[in-house]
């Protein structure tokens, strides 16, 4: 316990201290002491000087009157701050954050000027000197003045504090404003012209002062942050307008001073003027981001590169302009109806775009309005021209005429037609049957034909091939005709009788090889043109050969014998009979007389009989021969 005591003994005149200020000096003295983080708000509860009470709709009292007090008491000693007279309250100092923006509602002073919103902004030491405030004549309500981050003696008895986040607009946004007091618009205006020296919008009182207007305002705020008062303003932040590569941005303002037309008295769909006046700007914008206001100019985005639109009922591209166009359905003059696709290729020049749109107000417009009839109609007019079948095989014809015409009629309005192409086309199905049958038909034919063609080369090619195999015998036989006149030739030299008949039987021996020659190739020719008939015609030439052979021999056989006469030619047949069968013409034995004479009796009989028999063979010998000769087929010379 004792410990305690002498740890704590400081404590003793500390709340000793603390009793005097409570119950003595307090009392007595009327001592107060504000600490340094707190302001001291004070209440008077009477006046002792019999100064008159507050004036009617005031709440703070400034010339000493009993209530509230204007006058603060800053952080220090005050005496004679009696407490039966003076109520003393310690609120801490007004603590204005970073990226907080302290707004001022004043509980008194004056009342606003007629049309205004806000209290004009009066030297107050930043609404630290709440007697100023009222002396100077400061507004009672929110005022257009506003604290930034910091510390701040506030009399709350006066002044109430709203902290908000300060306004900050992000990287490719803009900020759109519209502003809560100002001058009234004039009559027709739907956004209040620039002004100057309002920093931004962040100095209400200069804006007003300047002339500024109330509401929809045309200057925007680019990306930063600000001290906005939003009592003052509202700011709506957007997207900043991206114009494409490739692409122009064509403006219309709504607002501005009235321009001059430039588009001349020809143009007659409105005013192009020049840039910040009210109409459609001459110049476009160029492709980038631009900070526009969408509520005071309307941007259309024009392509300026090829444009292509497609009449097909699966087909749309990016852009979606023809996201409503469909197939063409139409009519030909024989009464069929069919469908076909049809795209269209436009381009509209960077400085006619503003004329497109001050004309049609979209590009949606000019497609709607202008290239839909315009490209339906024309292929409907030509489709009643022609029938179906003409239709399709003048294609490339009707495209043609279909791109100059429809190039003519976008030149009109200000649009270049690149190219008109015609997609798929659909038949009736009945009439594409009846095509493809006929089609198919001629296909067959020309197939048959071909293939008619194909077996006559054959024919004509066995032919030959059939020629060109007998070639090797007909040489040979004429070579062989050659040999057997070079040797007949021969033998007549050695012989005049018998080279006569040599000769004879040469040239019986060459008729009937080339017989022989001209028959075999008669039959290949024939055997060439027609496989069935070659065994036929090489029939009738073996027939022919061996009737040539044998009228050869006999005519051989004739002229030996009218040369050389019966009965030499027998004997002479006879003994090539003999030699060629093995007979003897001598007799290994021989019969004679007596010292070598005759028995005449036997040697008669004997050659009786001999000569007979000779005869008898000569006389066979013609026909054996021929029946030899025919049998073989083969050449017999006899010599």
């Amino acid at each position: 316990m004792n410990n305690l005591i002498v740890m704590f003994w400081w404590a003793v005149p500390v709340i000793l201290l603390l009793l005097m200020y409570k119950f003595v000096l307090r009392v007595f003295f009327g001592m107060v002491i504000v600490p340094d983080n707190r302001i001291g708000l004070v209440v008077k509860k009477f006046t002792l000087s019999g100064k008159s009470r507050l004036p009617d709709g005031r709440i703070i009292a400034t010339n000493g009157e009993a209530g509230m007090q204007a006058k603060a008491l800053a952080p220090g000693l005050y005496w004679s701050m009696w407490p039966w007279q003076y109520s003393i309250t310690m609120e801490p100092f007004t603590i204005i954050e970073q990226n907080k923006l302290g707004l001022v509602k004043a509980k008194d002073g004056a009342p606003f000027d007629t049309g205004r919103v806000l209290g004009k902004p009066v030297d107050c030491d930043k609404f630290q000197d709440a007697i100023a405030f009222l002396d100077n004549n400061g507004q009672k309500g929110p005022q257009a003045a506003f604290l930034t981050p910091g510390s701040y003696r506030i009399n709350t008895f006066l002044f109430e504090i709203e902290m908000v986040p300060i306004t900050q607009i992000h990287e490719n946004k803009v900020g759109i404003v519209t502003t809560l007091d100002g001058e009234p618009l004039d009559k027709g205006e739907i956004a209040g012209e620039s002004v100057v020296g309002h920093k931004n919008y962040q100095d209400p009182i200069a804006f007003i002062n300047a002339g500024g207007r109330k509401g929809l305002q045309e200057d925007v705020i680019l990306a930063g942050t600000y001290y906005l008062n939003p009592w003052f303003v509202i700011v709506e932040q957007v997207d900043m307008t991206y114009i494409p590569i490739g692409y122009v941005g064509v403006v219309n303002s709504f607002v501005g001073p009235e321009g001059k037309d430039t588009s001349g008295d020809a143009f007659k769909h409105g005013n192009i003027v020049h840039r910040g006046q009210k109409g459609v700007w001459e110049d476009p914008l160029d492709p980038g981001k631009h900070p526009i206001n969408i509520y005071t100019h309307a941007v259309e985005v024009v392509p300026t590169t090829n444009i292509v639109l497609n009449w097909a009922d699966s087909r749309t591209e990016a852009h979606e302009l023809d996201k409503n166009l469909c197939t063409i359905t139409v009519r030909s003059s024989d009464g069929f109806t069919f469908n076909l696709d049809v795209s269209q290729i436009i381009h509209v020049p960077r400085n006619e775009a503003p004329k497109v749109i001050a004309r049609f107000g979209k590009m949606k417009n000019l497609v709607s309005q202008v290239l839909e009839p315009t490209i339906a109609n024309y292929f409907r007019n030509s489709a009643q021209r022609s029938d179906v079948i003409g239709f399709l095989a003048n294609r490339i014809q009707r495209q043609s005429d279909a791109r100059d015409h429809i190039g003519a009629v976008l030149t009109t309005y200000n649009v270049i037609g690149v190219d008109t192409l015609i997609g798929d086309i659909v038949p009736p199905a009945a009439l594409m049957k009846t095509l493809t049958d006929r089609k198919l038909a001629e296909e067959e034919k020309v197939t048959y034909e071909i293939q008619r063609h194909a077996q006559i080369e054959r024919k004509e090619f066995e032919s030959a091939r059939a020629g060109a195999d007998m070639q090797p015998e007909v040489v040979k036989s004429t070579r062989q005709v050659e040999i057997n006149t070079q040797m007949a030739a021969s033998k007549v030299a050695a012989s005049r009788g018998e080279a006569e008949a040599k000769t004879i039987n040469a040239k019986a021996d060459a008729e009937v090889r080339i017989t022989i020659a001209k028959a075999d190739a008669e039959a290949k020719t024939v055997n060439a043109k027609a496989d069935a008939n070659a065994t036929e015609v090489n029939g009738t030439a073996e027939g022919a050969k061996i009737k040539a052979i044998g009228l050869a021999e006999a005519e051989v056989t004739k002229q030996k014998t009218e040369a050389m006469g019966t009965e030499q030619y027998a004997i002479v047949r006879v003994a090539e009979a003999l030699a060629s069968n093995g007979i003897r013409l001598v007799p290994e034995i021989l019969v004679s007389g007596k010292d070598g004479g005759g028995n005449g009796m036997i040697d008669a009989l004997i050659g009786s009989e001999m000569l007979k028999k000779l005869q008898n063979e000569a006389v066979k010998t013609p026909d054996a021969l021929h029946k030899k000769a025919g049998g073989n087929g083969k050449q017999t010379d006899i010599e």
